[in-house]
């Protein structure tokens, strides 16, 4: 799968869980995550799944998502 198709399935993911933020956004996030080895080594709805997991890190602090979904 390349890059651009794989971003586009990570954001639709992304937008399903977060379905306020804006798409292009969630699109910025998906290409970011496609540059880390980590991630694209993924489904890329699985990797958006893993990564919202993990919170938001903010400042030090972590932000669990499931309370802001």
């Amino acid at each position: 799968m390349n890059a651009e198709t794989w971003a586009y399935k990570c954001a639709q993911q992304l937008h399903e869980q977060w379905p306020r933020v804006d798409r292009a956004d969630l699109e910025h996030l998906a290409e970011a995550l496609w540059k880390e080895p980590r991630w694209h080594s993924m489904e890329p709805a699985a990797a958006a799944l893993e990564w919202l997991r993990q919170g938001i890190p903010d400042g030090g602090r972590t932000i669990e998502t499931s309370a802001h979904l």
